[in-house]
């Protein structure tokens, strides 16, 4: 089922295609997948191996479930208006966005407490490609607690909210600001 997308989550699409892009050569392959994964999983050094293993299988699998729904063409590449159409009908993406948000949370999570504290945020994030001031704005959205973490939860939801076409006023609209 298609969608109507929001402005915010074109924007927001918008950006992380430009982030996947890390060779900047105006289209997805699996290669930008590769090295997005390698830089996120360096950026993890308190991680366990199975940890930064999840991680780089849930990037192959986000590149494998990109090229089997959205390579229109069979190229081995994905455009952006391709790529559009995750954010347009998100059930064909629903299973391989939450895994992606779980391994990247869990990543940032490396004693399993269920909480993720901003210096690891500010890491990962920052091996993706999004600014530092995004970053915290983001982290804040998320209600910290005294002690200055988030919950795993609530990055997860955060992660899966981003890809929504329909939704507006959430915190992923933070990197959006100063990435645009």
């Amino acid at each position: 089922m298609v969608r109507p997308m929001q402005k915010s989550a074109l924007d927001r699409v918008t950006v992380v295609f430009t982030l996947f892009d890390r060779n900047e050569d105006g289209h997805l392959e699996a290669e930008d997948f590769e090295i997005m994964a390698a830089d996120v999983a360096r950026a993890a050094p308190q991680s366990s191996e199975a940890a930064k293993n999840t991680m780089r299988g849930a990037f192959g699998r986000y590149w494998a479930t990109l090229a089997a729904e959205l390579d229109a063409d069979r190229d081995g590449m994905i455009t952006f208006d391709e790529f559009t159409a995750c954010v347009l009908a998100p059930e064909r993406f629903d299973d391989t966005i939450s895994e992606f948000a779980e391994a990247l949370a869990a990543l940032g999570d490396p004693d399993g407490d269920g909480l993720i504290e901003r210096p690891g945020f500010l890491a990962l994030m920052t091996a993706i490609g999004f600014e530092r001031d995004a970053i915290n704005a983001l982290f804040d959205a998320f209600g910290p607690t005294q002690s200055d973490q988030i919950t795993v939860s609530a990055w997860v939801a955060g992660i899966k909210d981003y890809y929504s076409p329909t939704k507006t006023g959430i915190p992923g609209d933070h990197l959006v600001s100063t990435q645009a």
